[in-house]
């Protein structure tokens, strides 16, 4: 019986989830199609089919990362200071699944800054992350929120601060647990006002 173009999405969606244990238990470094395959129960022949080699994998698993990233539910916090606060506090690894989220941004660094266009758009991403956070900063300005300055300029910064924070989080996780984390920020967030 010929497959159908359902079997097709369903064993792509399940290739998606072995690549993201794969990543959530190895990181990039150990993201191979060897590995893949065999938390997939499956051959690298099999695999091969979606992804001819390697960088394929590497890209669709990037791709992956962006889109559950993405996906995951945000803080509300309506305007002004809090919507600042509310976006920084949702990059921060202060859950289980933001914890292997971080971590597997933070193993895919490597890989982008390997290779031109990957790093071209983890660049990109970044960019377009401070542009959201640059016009919170703005809209906190205005309400009185946050006193005069370039928003741009801000908004690096506090991105620049709360990635260090991720990175401090991820490798000493008993020195910055998630009420640590959150009380740093706020912290950072005082000295700005």
């Amino acid at each position: 019986m010929p497959r159908t173009k359902g079997d097709h999405e369903a064993r792509r969606r399940e290739v998606s989830e072995a690549v993201w244990r794969v990543l959530a238990a190895h990181g990039f470094g150990g993201l191979t199609l060897r590995a893949v395959a065999a938390e997939l129960g499956a051959t690298t022949g099999l695999l091969t089919h979606y992804f001819p080699a390697k960088r394929d994998l590497v890209a669709y698993a990037l791709d992956l990362l962006a889109e559950r990233t993405a996906s995951r539910p945000r803080r509300e916090a309506g305007e002004g200071l809090s919507a600042v606060r509310a976006a920084l506090l949702d990059i921060l690894p202060l859950t289980a699944e933001a914890t292997a989220s971080n971590r597997i941004w933070v193993s895919s660094w490597d890989t982008a800054l390997a290779d031109p266009a990957l790093s071209d758009d983890y660049g990109r991403k970044y960019a377009q992350s401070r542009d959201k956070l640059r016009d919170l900063v703005a809209a906190a300005q205005r309400l009185g929120e946050l006193p005069p300055g370039d928003p741009e300029r801000i908004a690096a910064g506090a991105q620049s601060f709360v990635l260090g924070l991720v990175v401090q989080a991820l490798f000493s996780p008993t020195a910055f647990p998630p009420q640590r984390q959150a009380e740093l920020l706020d912290d950072y967030l005082a000295a700005l006002m």
